[in-house]
């Protein structure tokens, strides 16, 4: 593919971001309220996100299998504008933290100031790629990702990212989609298929 499927990827989650993406219902709440919870997240897990974190782009719920705890540093991979660092901020309680990275600065300025209007403290959100996670070892005590380490190319890079940024012991879970065979060079080539 002559484009590097970060710049494909991060252009589309700008767009959907500046709300600019054709045909997209991303920024439509109920819609996205109906999305989320058909993907596994319940009315209440929702109801701690503030309004506007929830762009209905996930494809599974991690929260039901993170086992997340009060006191904990959760690390959400691709976290866009911010839904699931925001559930997860809730149920680490001030004495825990999450921590949001993505690479699209875009969704990073939507997260950030849902953050501020809605005073909350314990949940950042930083500019950087999963292959390359802006943290120091031994980080988090949790690992969460819905649907971005799809679109990397160098999942093996992201997994080894993922063990070096977690507390021994730590734990990880991830909702994403995979294939059971091999694309056809067409698929490989399209665009959209890298992407939202």
């Amino acid at each position: 593919m002559e484009k590097d499927i970060h710049d494909i990827v991060r252009r589309d989650y700008a767009n959907i971001a500046l709300e600019k993406k054709e045909n997209s219902i991303v920024n439509d709440r109920k819609e996205n309220q109906v999305v989320s919870a058909t993907v596994g997240y319940t009315p209440e897990e929702l109801a701690l996100a503030p309004e506007g974190a929830n762009m209905g782009l996930g494809c599974g719920n991690p929260h039901r299998k993170a086992a997340i705890q009060p006191g904990e540093i959760v690390l959400d991979l691709g976290s866009g504008t911010g839904l699931d660092c925001f559930i997860a901020g809730k149920t680490v309680g001030r004495r825990g933290r999450a921590i949001g990275v993505d690479m699209t600065p875009e969704m990073l300025s939507k997260a950030r100031s849902i953050a501020k209007e809605n005073r909350i403290r314990n949940v950042e959100f930083r500019l950087g790629e999963i292959e390359n996670l802006p943290v120091a070892d031994n980080t988090a005590d949790v690992c969460i990702s819905n649907c971005v380490i799809n679109m990397s190319d160098n999942k093996w890079r992201v997994y080894r990212e993922i063990f070096r940024a977690l507390k021994p012991g730590g734990r990880i879970s991830i909702c994403d989609i995979v294939i059971m065979k091999e694309l056809t060079q067409e698929m490989k080539e399209d665009e959209a298929m890298h992407s939202c």
